[in-house]
């Protein structure tokens, strides 16, 4: 699995205060834990996770960090904390990341992922102690036009549905921040991340095709799927991480080399349908059934969506491990290990780690 690879740049974050909004979610548990491999001082702002069985409460991890619950909404309490912290690097994370609960409630996804965002930036920019900001939006932030290529950096924003507006909308305000607060700020860069479709273990929310097949095979119920042929990069989630990390290490040692936008997603040529993705968890999971319920009617969401992460290849010189198989079977064996073989979450999601980074960490 993987090419072995020295990767010097993980020494950055030995001994670094890191704060990690969203860390209680799917994404940011696996990054809060890798932090703490890492050797790194890690605060994490939150909301309660949504549900006790989730990656976080799993892993144990409130145990390990400077564990804080707070919207980021509230201004006024997440300053406080961040300013008493003092945080050297900054991964933000904490947003309403589902397309069709943003249909249910759009106001709550704007406030949170436009006005959370803004608080953000606006804590970052009266803490002198911040070097490095990796701002996490998603490729959704691009205005899609089903192309059969991948969106660059360079591409316009937009977003037909509110979460995609929501993020096309931040990452125009922290354009704005980055080149108005931000440019000669000494010492310092700033850098938005968009990656495709994240998968792995641990993941239990709503609306995301790997929990919805774990939970009715779980169950023994058929897989049901509404939009086989949409296309996604889909990636595990520790392909991602990998880039942040790099990314904010990049910032600590030249800040405005490194400073702007980031694509971070598989070659564009390994994209798969939801019903690739849905058959092979079927199939190793002694082939559940997968049925296909298609709507007539239904929200709108993109059916095929792209990125282009040559920028990132070229000069972060970052890259992908694990091809869609692989991401897979990583993917089934953490399920399969923690839920059937009732393995220790912390030990299964350290050992993919190691795995993940040739065993240097």
């Amino acid at each position: 699995m993987g090419e072995l690879v020295t990767d010097s740049f993980l020494k950055t974050y030995h001994g670094k205060r890191v704060l990690v909004t969203g860390h209680t979610g799917f994404k940011g548990s696996w990054l809060t834990l890798l932090l703490k491999l890492l050797g790194a001082d890690v605060m994490g702002y939150a909301l309660e996770p949504e549900s006790s069985n989730g990656h976080f409460h799993l892993l144990g991890l409130e145990k390990d960090i400077h564990h804080v619950i707070g919207d980021i909404r509230d201004l006024d309490f997440f300053r406080h904390k961040v300013l008493e912290f003092k945080p050297e690097i900054v991964f933000h994370l904490a947003a309403q990341a589902l397309v069709r609960t943003s249909y249910q409630d759009p106001k709550s996804t704007f406030d949170t992922n436009v006005g959370g965002g803004v608080n953000m930036l606006e804590v970052v920019r009266a803490c002198e102690s911040v070097r490095a900001l990796v701002f996490i939006t998603s490729d959704k932030c691009y205005e899609n036009q089903e192309w059969i290529w991948g969106y660059r950096e360079t591409d316009i924003m937009g977003g037909h549905d509110p979460y995609s507006a929501s993020k096309g909308a931040i990452e125009i305000i922290f354009s704005s921040y980055l080149r108005s607060f931000f440019n000669n700020r000494k010492n310092f860069g700033a850098a938005s991340a968009r990656a495709g479709n994240v998968i792995g273990g641990g993941d239990w929310a709503a609306d995301r095709i790997v929990p919805d097949c774990v939970r009715s095979l779980q169950a023994g119920l058929p897989i049901v799927i509404r939009s086989p042929q949409a296309t996604r990069p889909w990636q595990h989630v520790l392909e991602p991480l990998s880039g942040y990390l790099k990314l904010g290490a990049s910032l600590c040692e030249d800040g405005k080399k490194f400073s702007g936008s980031w694509n971070f997603g598989p070659q564009v040529d390994n994209g798969q349908t939801v019903l690739d993705v849905a058959n092979s968890i079927a199939s190793q999971f002694n082939n559940g059934e997968v049925l296909v319920d298609a709507p007539n009617e239904r929200s709108h969401e993109a059916h095929l969506l792209q990125l282009n992460s040559d920028k990132a290849r070229q000069l972060l010189r970052w890259n992908t491990r694990w091809n869609f198989e692989e991401t897979l079977r990583a993917t089934c064996d953490w399920y399969r290990d923690v839920l059937i073989s009732g393995r220790d979450a912390r030990t299964v999601s350290r050992d993919q780690i190691a795995k993940y980074y040739g065993r240097q960490l």
